[in-house]
């Protein structure tokens, strides 16, 4: 027998109110983000929707999880969820699935050359990310530091724009878009990049970050969403201010100047994951 129902964001809304009442057991919800946070406003009739059956779930559910106090907020401001439904459970990772052992032979060389400093992001390519902030950051950083390369991994509807911003910039042979990469790939960048940068506009929690963390990655996050409860400012990374690519520029500009720092910062970052 079933003791309880728990749904995941609103595509599951119909069948598990179906569940509750059907075989009368209390429904549990984890709501991982909203409508209203990914478009910064409801623009539409399908995104109306949406956060009209994500409101329905909250409705329903007799227990609202979500990952973060900024998403406790959310759910509270834009649905008015009470405070005595909602409960959080942050998520986590395992540290010693981001180890990576040494590098393969010319892994680095295929996308920076020996005496650039590299920038490495990684994640769906999709407006929310905010990777164009990072594009228009990194023209910057290049004033300073011609010899950089950012190397950009994944995939996602945002990705023609970001190659025609990368034009439009002047900076497309600084940029290596990798396409997808899978997790091995991805830990070594984590382990060889001078820099790895979240630049999310809207971040729930920010998993992306933690993981970058466990692996001991020189860090810089924006402060939005939960990214903002996971880094501290010059203790195991840096923070920028979300949209802002003058403040993500000078930021990074500090990492790629002070190596020292940033050393010390991964070695704390490594422990701090151990603990979130």
């Amino acid at each position: 027998r079933f003791t309880l129902v728990h749904a995941h964001d609103w595509v599951t809304a119909y069948a598990a109110k179906a569940l509750k009442h059907g075989l009368d057991l209390p429904l549990f919800a984890t709501v991982h983000a909203t409508e209203w946070g990914r478009n910064n406003g409801l623009h539409n009739d399908l995104q109306r929707y949406i956060s009209d059956v994500e409101w329905w779930l909250c409705y329903e559910a007799w227990r609202v999880i979500c990952c973060s106090h900024y998403m406790r907020e959310e759910l509270r401001r834009v649905f008015q969820v009470p405070e005595d439904k909602l409960r959080l459970i942050p998520n986590g990772v395992y540290p010693e699935e981001f180890t990576a052992p040494p590098a393969p032979p010319g892994f680095r060389q295929r996308y920076a050359a020996p005496d650039e400093r590299m920038v490495f992001h990684v994640g769906r390519l999709v407006r929310e990310k905010g990777a164009d902030v990072l594009l228009e950051a990194f023209a910057q950083v290049l004033e300073r530091f011609p010899r950089a390369k950012l190397v950009v991994a994944g995939r996602g509807p945002h990705e023609p724009f970001l190659h025609d911003h990368a034009r439009r910039l002047g900076i497309y042979g600084r940029i290596y878009f990798t396409g997808y990469i899978d997790d091995a790939a991805r830990n070594l960048f984590y382990h060889l990049a001078d820099a790895v940068v979240f630049p999310s506009l809207y971040e729930p929690f920010g998993i992306v970050a933690l993981e970058a963390m466990a692996a001991g990655a020189p860090l810089l996050v924006s402060d939005a969403g939960g990214l903002g409860e996971i880094v501290i400012h010059g203790r195991n990374g840096l923070k920028a201010r979300a949209g802002d690519p003058v403040s993500f520029a000078e930021n990074l500009l500090w990492m790629l100047e002070h190596p020292e720092h940033t050393a010390g910062m991964r070695e704390r970052a490594r422990e701090d994951a151990k603990c979130l």
